[in-house]
């Protein structure tokens, strides 16, 4: 987001649940069991030391087995080093209006709907994540129905619909969407009043692959899941003890000398943090794109990539490029990369990735005051964390800086600490408006290494991929 103390349209929409609702939770999502162990998530550590209970679950669908374990409408699971989700035969033809090109268009269509997933924590939001291959000619569709804990069921929200380009269909979250008792705010599904005790306690997931009519042409799904929450209201979290100190090699890129270059998507590099964070953490695990996926790209613009990634995550709904599952099935679309959209609790969980080796993306908002050094005040803003100090202190990342030289900061261990993971704060006006409570994206290899897997799964996110390298680091794959 832009340097400037301004109202997001992600801060707007979560005004408008805080505002109806004192007792809500900033940006969260879902997760639960039924077909496979659910993944515990965040959990905030005591001043006595002692574990919280845990406010996030995790489930994601991967493997081969669960590709099978699903109910398919003419899809099919294949097998190999990253199992996944094609068309086998459409199940029909349906007709789609593109809400922001006007065409109408035919399209096969199959379906997979995973088994009900029982939450290890009713939840007042959840974020669904996915990666996927789209070749030209194919999208897919993401939908969630929940079942509250008054025993009725929520409609079928559309989460997304996805492409990697944008010749086909243009990606875009879904407005308008809700019962009454919950509303899905751009990538969030959330409860509207949590004050009532009203949960989300089970969940299933249905994707929808598209292609043109008479073609072999399929999408192929590798990674499909929900993060559920329940984090408890704070302005303030406990301070966590410094652990091991290291930093990353994660190259750095300035959005803001991005500024007025391709307004079309979201006004221009002021605004890209998100893409400008994605792409950094892309070529840390080797992503390359090529002077060919570049071409469209004006000559004379440094770092041509980040306007790429701006392009490739825009939602054209939205109207920015902040969606957060579509900036984690961006990187995906790099060879041998997975990413998801996740909340941690600690920095703790911060330390224990950075130590195997895997940088994260960040989302908070703060007055300039809160973050010393940061020399400005957001409403939203991401950043990659890429280290520690030896006193603790968070090195990072950070897009919103003059150039590329001046991206790497250090910041305050208590200081950023905080601001990322509460829930409530004060804006520039003195409002209590919500905090992102710890969500952050984790892109990694699609074969992690052991101690990488350890790492994700104390943080709550299960692997795709058996036992590995780091993943191959060649040339980018299709975007």
């Amino acid at each position: 987001m832009s340097r400037a103390e301004l109202p997001s349209r992600r801060t707007v929409l979560a005004a408008a649940v805080v505002a109806a609702v004192a007792g809500s939770a900033g940006p969260a999502s879902a997760g639960t069991t039924t077909a496979g162990t659910p993944t515990g998530g965040a959990g905030v550590t005591t001043d006595a030391g002692r574990a919280a209970a845990r406010t996030v679950d995790n489930r994601a669908w991967t493997s081969y087995t669960d590709w099978r374990g699903g109910t398919a409408g003419g899809t099919r699971a294949v097998a190999g080093a990253r199992p996944g989700l094609v068309i086998a035969r459409p199940s029909g033809t349906t007709d789609y209006t593109d809400p922001h090109t006007g065409s109408t268009a035919a399209w096969e269509y199959a379906t997979w709907t995973s088994p009900v997933h029982r939450l290890e924590v009713p939840a007042t939001e959840v974020i669904a994540s996915w990666n996927a291959d789209t070749p030209e000619g194919t999208w897919i569709q993401i939908e969630l129905q929940g079942t509250y804990s008054d025993g009725t069921a929520t409609p079928w929200y559309v989460m997304g619909r996805w492409a990697a380009g944008d010749q086909d269909i243009r990606r875009t979250s879904v407005d308008d969407q809700t019962d009454g008792r919950s509303t899905v705010w751009t990538d969030t599904f959330s409860v509207d009043d949590p004050a009532t005790g009203l949960r989300l306690v089970s969940y299933r997931l249905r994707l929808t692959l598209h292609r043109r009519p008479g073609t072999r042409l399929t999408p192929t799904v590798w990674r499909l899941g929900a993060m559920g929450s329940d984090i408890p209201d704070r302005f303030t979290v406990p301070a966590s003890e410094p652990g091991l100190a290291k930093e990353l090699i994660v190259p750095r890129y300035s959005q803001e000398i991005h500024k007025g270059q391709y307004p079309e998507y979201d006004n221009g590099g002021e605004a890209w943090c998100s893409p400008t964070s994605s792409q950094m953490i892309i070529e840390y695990w080797g992503g390359r794109l090529s002077e060919e996926q570049l071409s469209w790209v004006d000559p004379s613009y440094a770092d041509p990539q980040i306007c790429h990634a701006a392009r490739y995550t825009y939602d054209h709904q939205y109207a920015g490029c902040g969606n957060w599952p579509f900036n984690a099935a961006y990187a995906a679309t790099f060879e041998g990369l997975q990413g998801v959209v996740t909340r941690l609790g600690s920095l703790t969980d911060l330390e224990t990735l950075i130590a195997a080796g895997i940088p994260a993306i960040t989302s908070q908002s703060f007055l300039e005051k809160e973050l010393t050094g940061a020399g400005y005040g957001t409403s939203g803003h991401l950043m990659t964390v890429i280290g520690f100090t030896a006193d603790g202190d968070v090195i990072a990342n950070d897009p919103a800086s003059d150039d590329n030289e001046a991206v790497r900061r250090v910041y305050k261990r208590r200081e950023w600490e905080n601001i990322w993971l509460r829930t409530k704060r004060y804006n520039a006006s003195g409002r209590v408006v919500s905090g992102t409570g710890g969500v952050c994206y984790l892109y990694f290899p699609a074969r992690p290494t052991p101690r990488q897997r350890k790492a994700l799964a104390a943080g709550g996110v299960r692997c795709a991929g058996r036992r590995g390298g780091p993943g191959r680091r060649g040339p980018a794959g299709r975007v």
